[in-house]
C-alpha cells in the first residue's frame, strides 16, 4: 500500500472518530428520571412513578429534597415540565437549575418564589459567571403555575443563555465575552431540581413565613428532554458547530422576531425586578452587561 494511501486511510479514520465523538456528545434524554438522574438529598422526600416519568419533590419540617442529573453538559437546550406548590405557598423555593459545583462556579437558575393566596407566583432568574451573581431579575407569571404543568426551558450556546417559559423567552443573556463581561462558557454544568426552605428571604423580603400546617409543600415534574453536549472531558467537541450541537448554529446566535415581540411583552408587563436597572444596589456602577445589547 503506497504511504498516500496509508495517509488517506488515517485520515478518512480520523475524521470518521471525530463525527462519533461528536454525535456522541448530544444526547436527547430517555424521559426516565430512574436513568438520568439521582436523588441528591432526602431519598424519603422524593416520589417517583412506576413507569419513571414523573417524579415530585417534598418539603416539609424534617427537610427539603433534590435529585440532580447523572451526567454533566457543556451547551445545549434543556425543558422540563414543572407544577408548583398549590395553595399557601409562601417561604418556599422550588429551584430548577444548571451548576457547575465549581468554587468559581457558574450557574443559570430558575427559583420559583412561593406566596400566599391570591398574589402571583414569581419567577427569580440568576447567573453565576466566574463565581460571581448578582445579576437577578423577577417575573411575575401571567398564569396560575400550580394549577397544571408548564414548560421551563434554558437555552444555553455560545452566543446566547435564554429562559423561556411554555416558548416564550423571559430573559436573555448575551455573550460578551470579548467585552470583558463574564459568561458560562467553561465549566460543564448538571441539572437539577430542589424544593427548600427560603422563608428568611424567599416571600415579601422574608415577612410572610412558611405556614407548616399547609404542608407538605410538593412540587411535580415530568416529561423533560435534555439535547445538550455531554462533557467528555474537552470542550472542544462542545463548542464546535455540527448537526449535533444545532444550539451553536447561526440560527441559535440571536432571537427571532417573534421571539423578541415576546421578550418584550414579558418585560413590559411582567417584570417586576431588573438589576441592571437598581442604580442604588450598584451605586450608580451598573454591571458593564447592562449597557450593552441584548440581541
Amino acid at each position: 500500500m503506497h504511504n498516500y494511501q496509508k495517509l488517506m486511510i488515517t485520515l478518512i479514520g480520523l475524521i470518521t472518530l471525530g463525527m462519533v465523538q461528536i454525535s456522541i456528545a448530544s444526547v436527547v434524554s430517555t424521559g426516565d428520571f430512574n436513568k438520568d438522574f439521582f436523588v441528591m438529598w432526602s431519598p424519603s422526600h422524593v416520589n417517583t412513578s412506576a413507569d419513571g416519568r414523573t417524579r415530585s419533590l417534598k418539603l416539609d419540617q424534617e427537610s427539603g429534597s433534590g435529585f440532580s442529573t447523572n451526567q454533566m453538559f457543556l451547551f445545549g437546550q434543556i425543558d422540563m415540565q414543572i407544577k408548583l406548590v398549590p395553595g399557601r405557598s409562601a417561604g418556599t423555593v422550588v429551584a430548577y437549575y444548571l451548576t457547575s459545583d465549581q468554587p468559581n462556579r457558574d450557574e443559570v437558575d430558575f427559583e420559583f418564589l412561593g406566596n400566599v393566596v391570591g398574589r402571583p407566583y414569581i419567577i427569580q432568574t440568576n447567573i453565576y459567571a466566574d463565581g460571581f451573581d448578582d445579576r437577578e431579575e423577577r417575573i411575575k407569571l401571567w398564569f396560575d403555575p400550580t394549577k397544571d404543568f408548564h414548560t421551563y426551558s434554558i437555552l444555553w450556546n455560545l452566543h446566547q443563555i435564554v429562559f423561556m417559559v411554555d416558548s416564550i423567552p423571559i430573559r436573555l443573556y448575551r455573550n460578551h465575552a470579548d467585552k470583558g463581561v463574564a459568561y458560562p462558557r467553561w465549566q460543564p454544568m448538571s441539572l437539577k431540581a430542589t424544593i427548600w426552605n427560603g422563608d428568611s428571604w424567599a416571600t415579601g423580603g422574608g415577612r410572610d413565613k412558611i405556614d407548616w400546617s399547609k404542608g407538605p409543600f410538593i412540587a411535580s415534574f415530568r416529561n423533560y428532554k435534555i439535547d445538550a453536549c455531554i462533557w467528555k472531558g474537552n470542550a472542544r467537541f462542545c463548542r464546535a458547530e455540527s448537526s449535533s450541537n444545532w444550539w451553536n448554529t447561526e440560527q441559535f446566535s440571536t432571537l427571532t422576531s417573534m421571539q423578541r415581540r415576546w421578550f418584550k411583552w414579558v418585560r413590559k408587563y411582567h417584570m417586576i425586578y431588573d438589576y441592571c436597572q437598581d442604580n442604588q444596589r450598584f451605586q450608580n456602577k451598573l454591571p458593564k452587561e447592562c449597557s450593552l445589547p441584548k440581541y
